[in-house]
């Protein structure tokens, strides 16, 4: 695989038809929780058709024929797998870098998240929804989740692992998310993942906020970069992309105006353990899959439509050459106003929330207010 990268060691550039820049795999869909916008409907249970842990350890051999992508471990709560220590460390030996996203609950303890580190993982993300219980807890469905949450903040950074706290942003938050910045502020954080509500699994489309609101808080998001201690990512959102874009460019010198601004440029990268992301646009299917506990592979977690299974087929062979993934890829391909948008190369619309309203992945975005200038 053909890739650039900058003197920091970023990823610059790199071919996503032929590997992922990031992979989430939900080792579990049990979790003791119930929340509002879960996309897996996770349940309390295990299902007994997961991947065994010979199977996990083939499928990680598979991931390592791409690369180096970022593998991200998530669930529902992979803490309730017994065998995730041993998963965690054989994804490290082999390479990848690993991060884990348990649930917020009272498994991860001071302990577990000293066997995390031991087995090398980089970073831990941490779930929180809102600035005070009332709210978090509302949305998680479970009371004293909050307070875990933060007890659990504190603990990954005496554990000596990089912290990245994850919020959904909904209909529920949207108007809190200046007090949940200082929050975030406070919590020694690496990165601060904003993901934006797509309507998939037990999320609805009145939780999402509207086309109007995701504009302004991708402009809001560009303001606290400017000066945060942080990187700040947003996720089902590529919008955000372009409207770091136009900001930069807007502020450049007036003579200067008519050169493009690299994408991305000095938009963060502040990664301390490495975790940097590519220049170019990361979306559904380009550059990103997502595999499920069952082994089905699919675009994005949030765009559950699987194109092959891993105990069938080839998890390379899948992303590579799967109609769908190619399908995804194609740019050409985008429908409505995303097919004839200036930025769709570096965005492209989310695929994830175009099939969540229409069941069209290559649909346009239903979120964004941008009107390209061929009409």
């Amino acid at each position: 695989m053909t890739e650039r990268r900058a003197h920091d060691g970023r990823l610059i550039d790199a071919n996503f038809d032929l590997a992922p820049f990031t992979i989430a795999w939900e080792l579990t869909r049990a979790c003791a929780f119930a929340c509002k916008h879960c996309r897996a409907e996770a349940q309390p249970q295990r299902d007994a058709n997961e991947l065994s842990t010979e199977e996990a350890f083939r499928l990680v051999d598979q991931i390592r024929e791409f690369g180096d992508p970022i593998l991200v471990i998530t669930g529902g709560d992979p803490m309730m797998r017994p065998d995730l220590y041993d998963i965690l460390g054989y994804a490290v030996q082999r390479g990848l870098r690993t991060s884990l996203t348990p649930t917020t609950t009272r498994l991860v303890t001071r302990k577990a998240l000293a066997r995390v580190k031991e087995v090398g993982v980089r970073r831990v993300a941490v779930s929180l929804d809102g600035p005070t219980a009332e709210v978090h807890d509302a949305f998680r469905g479970f009371s004293g989740s909050f307070d875990i949450a933060m007890g659990i903040i504190g603990n990954v950074a005496k554990a000596g692992l990089s912290l990245q706290i994850n919020t959904t942003v909904s209909r529920y938050n949207v108007q809190l998310l200046d007090q949940m910045a200082e929050l975030v502020g406070h919590s020694n954080v690496v990165q601060w993942s904003l993901f934006f509500l797509v309507p998939t699994g037990r999320a609805n489309a009145a939780d999402m906020i509207s086309p109007e609101e995701h504009e302004q808080v991708f402009n809001w998001l560009y303001d606290v970069g400017k000066s945060a201690s942080f990187d700040i990512k947003s996720t089902a959102a590529p919008a955000y992309r372009r409207v770091v874009i136009q900001r930069q460019r807007a502020e450049q010198e007036p003579s200067a105006r008519k050169v493009p601004a690299p994408p991305l440029a000095g938009a963060g990268y502040r990664y301390a353990d490495g975790l940097g992301r590519p220049a170019k646009g990361v979306n559904d299917g380009n550059g990103f899959c997502f595999i499920s506990h069952t082994g089905d592979v699919c675009p994005s977690g949030f765009l559950p439509v699987s194109a092959g299974n891993v105990r069938d087929q080839s998890l390379v062979d899948i992303y590579r050459n799967a109609p769908l993934f190619r399908r995804l890829r194609d740019r050409g391909a985008l429908k409505g106003k995303c097919g004839r948008c200036e930025f769709r190369d570096v965005c492209g619309g989310s695929r994830a929330r175009a099939y969540a309203i229409s069941k069209d992945p290559l649909a346009e975005d239903p979120s964004c207010v941008y009107r390209p200038l061929v009409h």
